[in-house]
């Protein structure tokens, strides 16, 4: 039998992080289906397992898996979010819960940005339009202007690592940022909007880069896009679960807001089916972190955060538990 600590691995990962913890673990997993529950798991590995690996939207199976894995003690979500995480039960446990923080930041920022672009300047419903023949006379003007980046409002909702990010890039488009987080932030320099409804009513463009709470749950609702108006456009790359969607498909289709892109639904990979009807969505399929150097950076996260808690130094990147 392995002298390694045993490892759930609950998600796909890439081939070099998953050599990585084979290195380390002896690893079970991942399970051929999103579904998580102890019986999968099988009886002599149970006690062995010290350690999961995992993703926010798949959580850790909930406080029935963490009853069946009575030796685990860290649990790693390879992304940013912690959304399914049973967090209460993990406090209880004293089970340590760890993310990859910012190593993605950039990545997601960068993507934001280009499903802005895309949403407000219809690239996805051009290049439709070409491939159908339909572009049949140069020069022709195929919908009226539009509003482009320069000297547009662009709120951006949770100015954290990413949302910073973003906020940074939007700018050098010569764009008007403002926002709104939790708390203001003294070194930001751009305009701070009081609430989310506020926000919306001075934006010409929305971007949602919240963290994954619940608390955040459908924050982008019929009242909210109401406010943002009918030239406005939306951006999520945070967590499906912060937009209604049906609310949002509605608002698409009855011309309450201009257009949308979305990188994440509240139910990956199920999109809501009004959504796939509609000429004004831009949908990519949870694409933001998904480039080499964040993958990597990632991956050495997840590494080094294993590495210090099972030589019994602190952790480098926390989940917050209350």
């Amino acid at each position: 039998m392995s002298q390694k600590p045993g490892l759930l691995a609950l998600y796909h990962f890439s081939p070099w992080f998953t050599e990585e913890l084979n290195r380390r673990f002896d690893v079970f997993g991942p399970f051929p289906t999103r579904e998580i529950a102890p019986h999968m798991v099988p009886d002599d590995f149970k006690p062995r397992v010290r350690a999961i690996a995992t993703v926010g939207s798949i959580g850790e199976g909930g406080r029935a898996m963490l009853d069946a894995l009575p030796n685990v003690s860290i649990i790693h979500c390879y992304g940013t979010g912690f959304e399914r995480m049973d967090l209460k039960t993990a406090k209880e446990r004293g089970i340590v819960i760890t993310n990859a923080a910012d190593s993605n930041a950039s990545a997601v920022a960068d993507i934001a940005v280009g499903l802005l672009l895309a949403s407000s300047r219809r690239l996805a419903e051009g290049d439709r339009y070409i491939r159908a023949g339909k572009w049949v006379r140069r020069g022709a003007h195929l919908w009226p202007p539009i509003l482009g980046l320069k000297g547009a409002k662009v709120g951006i909702l949770g100015l954290g690592a990413i949302g910073a990010r973003i906020a940074t890039r939007i700018a050098a488009f010569e764009a008007e940022v403002g926002y709104h987080s939790r708390t203001k932030k003294p070194d930001a320099p751009w305009s701070y909007l009081s609430s989310a409804l506020e926000l919306a009513e001075w934006s010409d463009f929305l971007i949602v880069a919240l963290r994954s709470d619940a608390s955040n749950k459908h924050i982008i609702n019929m009242e909210l896009l109401k406010k943002l108006g009918p030239l406005g456009h939306v951006v999520n790359i945070s967590r499906g679960m912060a937009v209604d969607e049906a609310a949002l498909a509605e608002a698409l289709e009855a011309g309450v807001i201009a257009g949308a892109a979305l990188d994440v639904f509240e139910e990956e990979p199920i999109v809501h089916p009004k959504l796939m009807t509609l000429e004004n969505v831009v949908m990519t399929p949870h694409l933001g972190g998904g480039t080499r150097q964040a993958n990597r950076a990632m991956g050495e996260t997840a590494l080094a955060n294993f590495d210090a808690h099972f030589a019994g130094r602190p952790v480098l990147t926390p989940v917050p538990m209350d």
